[in-house]
């Protein structure tokens, strides 16, 4: 049986995301090397902090490069900062590059509501997605951020919630996957969410 990789480039929740996955009996190796990222089934990729700094570590050593490589041929799941770095660009302290995956900016949401936006925001799905299979509509999951990536090609916006205005909640092109919510915090659902990433490539 093979294993999902955990990338580890010093700024994410490496162990919550392992530990909800160890729970539903999925293989995972923390790994900031290039043979373990080859190797795994899968990938995912946490984040916590700004955009700039999560971008310097990622790119410094040549993830980057790694990331765009493998998610030609396996999935691979970017969460909270993890999803906006899946973007062409951040703008959060300074104007930087991102992945490119998904088409356009990450930026602060434009929102009368206190920013952070923490607390428990109910999804709405687009563009049938297998990341959300057996999920209803208008569940609930956990949000942590102050910026939101804005997805230019509709048809990469897997979900959105509202914040006082709609906000961007997952995205997918490709192979790639993207939940600005932490659905390892999220309970049930965000188990089966997990779950299903899980069984894209078995």
């Amino acid at each position: 049986m093979g294993y999902t990789a955990i990338v580890d480039y010093g700024v994410g929740n490496l162990m919550s995301v392992k530990n909800a996955m160890g729970y539903l009996g999925l293989e995972t190796k923390i790994t900031g090397d290039a043979a373990g990222l080859e190797m795994a089934d899968a990938i995912i990729l946490p984040g916590v902090g700004a955009f700039p700094d999560a971008w310097e570590k990622l790119s410094g050593p040549g993830l980057d490069k790694i990331l765009r490589r493998e998610a030609e041929r396996k999935p691979i799941l970017g969460i909270c900062l993890g999803m906006q770095l899946l973007f062409q660009r951040g703008e959060e302290v300074r104007p930087c590059e991102g992945l490119g995956f998904v088409q356009g900016p990450v930026q602060r949401i434009q929102t009368d509501l206190k920013l952070p936006h923490i607390g428990w925001n109910s999804l709405r799905f687009y563009n049938d997605s297998p990341l959300f299979r057996g999920i209803p509509q208008g569940a609930y999951v956990y949000f942590v951020h102050t910026f939101c990536g804005r997805a230019e090609e509709p048809s990469q916006i897997i979900a959105t919630t509202d914040y006082g205005t709609e906000v961007v909640a997952a995205v997918q092109s490709g192979n790639v996957y993207g939940t600005q919510f932490h659905p390892e915090k999220s309970g049930e659902i965000g188990l089966a969410m997990l779950r299903n990433f899980g069984g894209l490539n078995r």
